[in-house]
């Protein structure tokens, strides 16, 4: 356009900037936080959690309106930008300056932790109601939130802050102006003026407003800038030393471009090419975005096809499908309804707000989600290119082998031809994968049939199949369709599908992906549920008479077969009890929620960067065994930026460990596992020093790995460490009472599995070193256990302890994954900066973070059980095997709690528990949240229900039979006191109904032969205290000052917890002051040293006790100040400090505390080795698709013992955050290894690594009624404030999850004819879920009427 600048441009927060040149491979995040928005975080680089998301604004010029949309900064390249306004948390609102409404909302209703999710939760919210003219529904903000992450809070907190801004809310809701005062004129951010142009005056804008509690410092909306209104996207082609970017803005320009530059990439939301860039290493000189060529962003209809231009996003696809839905009916829209539902679980609204059609389509996933329903639909794609035209090519027809099609190196994808449908004619979608929302296919499919209907008989006229996940290509089914066709739509014609499907769709054992058997018989699945539905259809168009006739072979009891899946929006209720007078007791808000939400918290990744800081990249082996013939880092020394290469030779002492010294900073002979560190490159940035570290070459001599568990049993690969390793508790006559049982049949014994768990904290690890001009060093890192970390880079560098601070003031998440495995990090880190004496930042990649920093502990568990006829537990004998990996780490003390737990919360006379820490070729496992308790809980909780199944009996009726009794003793010796268990148990069973509602799931599962209800009620004993006694023991510094106000620094890591929320309730309790009066600084080795971990669910007792003992020792000082002022002056702190200073009295203490009465060796002796228990029990009900194998979490309900909360807020977040992660570890998360039970994947190399491969749960798998009571009247005698530690047990009420699933799968067994006494594996899986319920169907491919219950691969 004449006159105008030509520069490329975007808006950030209102602030015009000019584009960098030469950056075409920069994505939008990078750019942000190189302006110092840190607000915006990088979580995983990949688009899977949402940790990054910001809204991108444009003008519509054809629509003449402004569009906003949520995307992932992470995946967003810089230059597809230009033109637009970015918005980010910073430019909502601050602490300082007033929050924004919706940061309002989710700080009051609790729902931000650790706060490294928030900005981005914010973001979502903010995008989606800044795009809708109406208030959104309920569906609609749990929709939008469907792209973000979040491990900490379970997400109720989250929907409930955000559900006051959906329609069925009061508008007070709302705040009411857009800018502070009286004056409803919306200020332009480009110009600082009032608003002339009408962009502020949309209902949504109106809508949002100030924050009314604040008028002097009420937020301003931001405001499209009006220069990109008036601005007309023009060509760009801006080149640079990696890649050029090319944006035509007509077709004839992108068609010349795809002709001079034939192996140039299309990007028009770059989520394919990004993932390939930074993951894969794939390098693409030259960009095209055919995002602004018109012809390629129009829907028309067009000769009764939807016609839809390649650059559509898949967002606008969904939207065009609901309207065309309601504008058209049911009759021609056949094909979009399955279309708009396969998009609901599509990615997230932030990559399905940039993802075109035409992408998705040349993508050529072969697990596509949309691809197999084009091929049903009969969809044609345009193909057009610069010399030869325009070509039309069927979808069937397209895919020519694994990720390639049709297309000629100069042609385009233009558009996509979707055939309208007619009367008679049913399209229907397919998908399961591991997590219904956000996530890959296992299998996907699109089915469609047209009927001829004659006398009542519906024939098939035609029919069309597309699969995903079942070959190395989307495929369609010839041999079925033409078996198909001419046929009557009878039970002999899906038999008859049924055995043609197979020889369609062949799969060898070994195939990539795995899970051969489950993947066909979903394919099988998949055709029974198109039967049952058209059949369905048929009836309700008045096709047939009733579609539920005697040739169909059906009946009432099938028909829920069909049933798509449809999710109300969660409800729950949280009961607490609030003391009085006090600010212990008070749910009080997280201390850091403001700055959280606001984006303003700094995380070790945020803070100002030292002067002449350099980044840091570790070299890594790719062999899980090997031995190092030679180290050559020439390459990456030659290449420009790079200052350094560093290994073992540099490490002045090589040897660490955190419990013994079995780990080398670097490998300095051997490697033994994937990721193990042979050194380190330094680099003037962080791209420079990966590509740097990808150039130096090692060469190995491989050796034979050991990979799994078995492997280890089978070689005698074990860890043996004297006084560390190999310990066992016996009590009772086992022997005997297992004869006895023996003789009398009763006796239950086989092995149980449960697999590993992966942190997924959403910071990564983070390790930033700088020397001092003393040799001393200054690290902050990303860390529950800054202490580990001074002595680890102590011990070397070979410098004193008094020489390294490592400081911490919030992290990101931990769950124990930052306790012991961030340590050796920040070692690797140090030792370039020791040499260079230069600040190194040294910040993971989430894929390499999941890869080399070790996960939960996969376990298996040999058992016998012998009972009574009333199912009291009479004698165990069980062994234990944690996978540990190439270290010790923790994995004995980990060990030594499952073992501990082993009786889960049930008094057993005799027992007899030993356990191995298994020494394999991969990762050396750690601590993550429970630290083996959980995994001897659940094996307990496993020959349980085999117990009450062998006694036809309701398993919660054989579980309180054996509840512990107050006064019985453990089988390590403690005694039950002040026990809370039955009182939990009792309540929460009561508040469940159980009775009514197993009667009713009984009932429903006889009404459904493909969908089942099971319930489960599980109980939780759980002990607190480090069992490292020495461990037990905290410190404090409380300082006063003259204004009233207190300074606290203590020992424990903010990481979302709320463990400085409650020792700063604490520390008011004690002084008789306010909360807000006092303040928590950050952790560091310098002000409190030799700090425990942060860790085993203690911290609150600990420092909020040492923190009591500083107040007590300050009171005692001030008593005799505030007797001489007197009960009136004396309320006033301020004076009482002022008064003291005066009287030149000490205003500091420190405070110290060790845990009394511990009492704990491994010599066969009994003893204390916990302070006390936590109890808690949950109810929980599920309903299972037989067919598929998904799960819907019906309803939990959760009693928890806290004893006297401190602080009921935080607690109910704890337990609703532990319960979901746990309900991911037994029902979703799995990590997979190359190992014997997964030959497809590379030896030792973990291949869910990333939230693309690895499912944690998202907000749409938490219960739909989530009830949550904290049992009232229950001090603690034995704990700071009568409280009670939460941050770990929660995390075992899980397993009312998983044993409700495994309810559902019995009853579907019972169904089949199948028996019920079955053992299934952790987690519950959809391929462990299907395939444990058997009949016809899976049958044909594993044959469970003549073999033991299908046991599916698992990593362990």
């Amino acid at each position: 356009m004449e006159g105008q600048d030509a520069s490329p441009i975007l808006y950030v927060n209102g602030k015009r900037h000019v584009m960098p040149e030469g950056k075409a491979e920069q994505t939008l995040l990078a750019y942000l936080r190189g302006l110092g928005l840190s607000g915006t975080k990088l979580g995983c680089g990949e688009g899977g959690c949402g940790a990054c998301t910001v809204m991108v604004s444009n003008y519509d010029r054809a629509k003449g309106e402004v569009q906003h949309r949520a995307v992932n900064a992470c995946l967003t390249p810089l230059y597809a930008c230009e033109g637009t306004h970015v918005i980010t948390v910073e430019g909502l609102g601050t602490k300082r300056g007033g929050l924004h409404p919706v940061q309002t909302a989710l700080a009051h209703a609790h729902g931000s932790q650790c706060g490294f999710c928030t900005p981005g939760f914010v973001m979502s919210m903010y995008a989606l109601l800044r795009s809708k003219k109406t208030k959104p529904t309920e569906l609609e903000i749990e929709e939008a939130l469907g792209g973000n992450l979040c491990r900490c809070t379970g997400y109720r907190p989250i929907l409930e802050g955000f559900r006051t801004f959906a329609r069925n809310a009061p508008d007070s809701a709302y705040s009411g102006e857009t800018i502070n005062g009286s004056d409803s004129t919306p200020i332009c951010p480009s110009t600082g003026q009032p608003c002339t142009n009408g962009c502020g005056d949309t209902p949504a804008a109106k809508a949002l407003g100030a924050a009314e509690d604040d008028p002097v410092t009420a937020v301003r909306e931001p405001i499209f800038p009006p220069e990109l209104k008036r601005r007309v996207p023009t060509p760009l082609a801006l080149p640079g030393a990696i890649a050029t970017w090319h944006r035509p803005t007509t077709l004839a320009g992108l068609l010349a471009l795809k002709k001079a530059h034939p192996d140039a990439r299309l990007v028009c939301g770059n989520t394919e090419v990004g993932v390939e860039v930074k993951f894969k290493n794939m390098k693409y000189p030259v960009i095209v975005a055919p995002t602004h060529v018109p012809e390629l962003t129009e829907v028309t209809i067009a000769e009764d096809s939807l016609v839809l231009g390649a650059s559509v996003t898949l967002t606008t696809l969904l939207n065009t499908c609901e309207t065309l839905t309601l504008t058209l009916g049911p009759v021609r829209t056949s094909g979009l309804v399955a279309i708009k539902e396969q998009l609901r679980w599509f990615a997230g609204p932030q990559v399905r707000n940039v993802s075109s059609v035409g992408g998705n389509v040349c993508t050529a996933s072969p697990i596509s989600d949309l691809n197999p329903l084009w091929i049903a639909c009969g969809a044609t794609f345009e193909i057009e290119s610069l010399d030869r035209g325009a070509r039309r090519v069927a979808a069937r027809d397209f895919f020519k082998g694994y990720r390639s099609t049709d297309l000629k190196p100069d042609e385009v994808l233009t558009a996509v031809a979707l055939p309208l449908t007619e009367k008679g004619e049913y399209v229907r979608e397919f998908k399961q994968s591991h997590r219904r929302e956000d996530d890959i296919a296992i299998v996907t499919a699109g089915m469609r049939a047209k009927f001829d209907v004659v006398d009542n008989v519906p024939t098939v006229a035609e029919i069309a199949f597309g699969f995903g996940g079942m070959s190395f290509k989307t495929v369609s089914c010839p041999k079925t369709s033409a078996a198909l066709a001419g046929k009557p739509w009878t039970d002999e014609t899906l038999k008859l599908a049924l055995a043609t499907l197979p020889k369609d769709l062949p799969m060898s054992p070994d195939v990539p992906g795995g899970m051969c058997e489950f993947r066909r018989s979903l394919a099988n699945s998949f055709m029974f549920k198109f039967y049952v539905d058209c059949c369905r259809r048929l009836e309700a168009d008045g096709l047939v008479t009733d579609a539920v006739y005697s040739a169909a072979g059906l009946d009432e009891a099938d028909l829920s077969a069909a049933d798509r899946f449809h999710r109300p929006f969660p409800r729950g209720a949280q009961y607490t009890q609030v003391r009085d007078g006090s600010t212990v007791g008070q749910p009080t808000m997280h201390q850091s929620a403001e700055v959280q939400v606001t984006g303003e918290a700094e995380y070790a990744d945020d803070i100002a960067k030292p002067a002449g800081m350099l980044h840091a990249a570790l070299v890594l082996s790719t062999v899980p065994h090997g031995k190092i013939l030679d180290i050559d880092p020439a390459a990456a020394l030659a290449t420009p930026g790079v200052h350094g290469f560093f290994s073992a030779k540099d490490v002045p002492n090589n040897v660490i460990g955190p419990a013994v010294l079995d780990e080398e900073v670097f490998a300095s002979e051997y490697v033994t596992c994937v990721g193990h560190p042979v050194g380190i490159v330094v680099a003037d940035t962080q791209d420079i020093a990966l590509e740097a570290s990808r150039l130096v070459r090692v060469k190995y001599e491989e050796l034979p790995a050991i990979l799994n568990i078995d492997e280890a049993i089978a070689a005698d690969s074990y860890h043996t460490w004297p006084g560390f390793t190999d310990h066992g508790i016996e009590d009772g006559d086992v022997d005997a009472a297992m004869a006895e049982c023996e003789a009398a049949g009763r006796v239950v014994e086989g092995d149980a599995r449960c697999g590993g768990q992966e942190h997924f904290y959403l910071e990564p690890m983070v390790s930033l070193v700088w020397c001092g001009d003393n040799d001393d060093l200054i690290t902050i890192s990303s860390t529950q256990a800054p202490q580990k970390h001074q002595k680890l880079i102590s011990s070397a560098l070979k410098i004193p302890c008094n020489r390294v601070v490592c400081k911490t003031k919030r992290l990101g998440g931990g769950f124990g994954g930052k306790e012991t495995r961030a340590a050796f990090l920040n070692v690797c880190a140090a030792i370039p900066a020791f040499h260079m004496r230069k600040p190194i930042s040294l910040v993971l990649d989430r894929h390499v973070d999941m890869a080399i920093t070790g996960q939960r502990h996969a376990f298996l568990g040999k058992y016998k059980v012998g009972y009574s006829p009333e199912g009291k537990i009479l004698a165990l004998d069980m062994m234990l095997y944690n996978n540990a990996g190439n270290s010790l780490d923790l994995s004995a003390a980990i060990m030594d709690r499952a073992i501990f737990h082993s009786d889960g919360a049930y008094k057993i006379p005799n027992v007899r528990v030993h356990g191995r820490c298994c020494k394999t070729n991969l990762p050396s496992n750690t601590a993550f949240r429970g630290f083996g308790g959980p995994q001897g809980v659940i094996f307990a909780e496993m020959w349980m229900d085999r117990v009450a199944r062998k006694l036809g009996q309701p398993a919660e009726k054989i579980r309180h039979v054996n509840l512990y009794e107050e006064g019985e003793t453990c089988h390590f010796g403690q005694v039950m006191e002040s026990s809370q268990l039955r009182a939990c148990w009792d309540e929460a069973v009561a508040k469940a109904d159980v009775d009514s509602r197993r009667a009713a799931a009984d009932a429903f599962n006889a009404a459904n032969k493909h969908r089942k209800r099971g319930i489960a009620a599980t109980p939780v004993k759980f002990g607190i205290s480090f069992t490292a006694l020495f461990m037990n023991q905290a410190g404090a510094l409380v300082h006063c000052y003259l204004d009233g106000t207190v300074l606290v620094t203590h020992g424990g890591v903010e990481m979302g917890q709320g463990l400085h929320t409650k020792v700063a309730q604490i520390c008011a309790a004690e002084l008789g002051i306010e909360t807000d009066s006092v303040y928590i600084a950050e952790t560091s080795t310098d002000k409190v040293p030799n700090a425990s971990p942060t860790a085993a669910s203690a911290s609150s007792d600990l420092y909020g006790a040492a923190v009591t003992d500083a107040c007590r020792q300050l009171n005692e000082r001030l008593a005799p100040v505030k007797a001489q002022l007197g009960p009136e002056k004396s309320k006033d702190f301020k004076e009482v400090c002022t008064a003291a200073y005066f009287a030149r009295i000490d205003l500091s203490a420190h405070g110290w505390y060790t845990t009394p009465d511990l009492v704990w060796q491994w010599d066969g002796t009994k003893g204390r080795p916990f302070n006390y228990f936590c109890f808690g029990a949950a109810v929980s009900e599920v309903e299972i698709d037989t067919l598929s194998g998904d799960v819907n979490l019906l309803r939990t309900d959760i009693v928890m013992d806290c004893g006297d909360s401190i602080n009921p807020a935080l607690d109910v977040g704890q337990v609703e955050g532990g319960f979901v992660q746990g309900m991911g570890w037994v029902a979703l998360e799995e990590l997979k290894y190359g190992d014997p039970d997964h030959k497809w994947i590379r030896p030792g190399t973990l291949f869910t690594a990333g939230p693309g491969t690895y499912k944690i749960p998202t907000a749409n798998d938490i219960p739909l009624e989530f009830n949550v009571t904290l049992l009232h009247n229950a001090p603690n005698p034995r704990a700071v404030a009568s409280s009670k530690a939460v941050g770990e047990p929660p995390f075992l009420l899980a397993n009312s999850v998983f044993f409700a699933i495994k309810d559902a799968v019995c009853a579907a067994r019972a169904g089949n004819g199948l028996d019920t006494d079955i053992t299934m594996d952790s987690p519950a899986t959809p391929e462990r879920v299907r395939m444990a319920c058997g009949g016809p169907i899976s049958d044909v491919f594993y044959d469970s009427t003549n073999a033991p219950v299908y046991r599916a691969k698992l990593t362990c």
